[in-house]
């Protein structure tokens, strides 16, 4: 099976294009399903694998994750099984009769508009990772980039004085995003007066860097971004994901329309740029049941 593994991993990565995030997520639930069926029903085979194996491992599943997370792992589970009809490793598709479990969609955390300021107000710009933490935050709410985008620009990708980046988002696809003034501003005076001191001598072709002058990575962006909406006393859930959101609820409440939205979102479905519609909407709702004087009713009202 582990052969089979590997043919499955360089078909996602090299004939299906998938984003290395996603071939790892799927190249793990696989390794996982493969040790149950090898542990639990001694299968050595793909064409050993019956409807009875994919339920079984299922129901062990559910018992201790979320119906996102099973949902995930049997698209990863459908996926292999397609390939391997494909490549005719097996003769009939055991997987494909399995339907995805229905998922409760909830709606994406938004930071207020007065919260990301907060977190812009905390950071000691006196320093060079300060001054990085400011371009960093700058750019993925000014122009609501995913973390991977942001943390994969290169130094060839920023064009300040024409004010844009490009960037490359799911399945490699390239697209030019504009940039704020402020963005601009903080980019400069970052790359200027901070990122040399970083690389102290090294060379890095990446536009963020770490405090070891190396690219800076998922993980270090979260803390930091963590520790700074600790600080401002923020109590929002907040991750780089979060501001993402927020660039594009706030631009939705300020009159953009959905089409020029999915662009800058990057998204191919225009309904997946349709989850911020619902947002706003809660949003106003809120604002209206916390804010208007005959919203809610009075308790002393006979």
């Amino acid at each position: 099976m582990k052969y089979v593994l590997k043919d499955y991993e360089y078909h996602l990565k090299h004939e299906r294009k998938v984003s290395p995030n996603t071939s790892a997520s799927y190249l793990r639930d696989l390794k996982q399903y493969t040790a149950f069926l090898a542990t639990y029903h001694h299968v050595k085979h793909p064409k050993d694998i019956e409807k009875r194996h994919i339920e079984g491992f299922m129901k062990s599943m559910r018992k201790s994750l979320t119906a996102k997370s099973v949902a995930r792992k049997l698209a990863a589970i459908k996926s292999f099984h397609h390939f391997l009809l494909m490549e005719n490793e097996t003769d009939i598709d055991v997987a494909k009769a399995f339907a995805s479990p229905k998922i409760e969609k909830s709606l994406p955390t938004v930071l207020a508009v007065d919260e990301v300021v907060a977190l812009l107000e905390r950071i000691d710009r006196t320093k060079p990772l300060g001054l990085r933490n400011n371009a960093l935050l700058e750019l993925i709410y000014g122009s609501g980039l995913r973390v991977t985008e942001l943390l994969d620009i290169k130094m060839e990708d920023i064009h300040l004085n024409q004010g844009y980046v490009r960037v490359y988002g799911k399945g490699g696809k390239e697209r030019m995003v504009p940039l704020s003034d402020m963005a601009v501003v903080a980019l400069r005076n970052y790359i200027i007066k901070a990122r040399e001191p970083l690389l102290d001598g090294k060379t890095d072709p990446h536009l963020f860097l770490n405090q070891k002058g190396a690219r800076l990575s998922r993980q270090g962006f979260f803390k930091a971004l963590k520790k700074l909406a600790d600080e401002a006393g923020i109590e929002t859930e907040c991750s780089p994901h979060t501001l993402r959101h927020s660039f594009a609820t706030h631009l939705l409440e300020n009159g953009m329309d959905l089409r020029s939205l999915q662009t800058l979102l990057g998204h191919e479905d225009i309904s997946t740029t349709q989850i911020y519609t619902h947002i706003s909407q809660k949003r106003i709702h809120d604002i209206y049941q916390n804010t208007h004087p005959r919203a809610k009713e009075d308790k002393h009202d006979v």
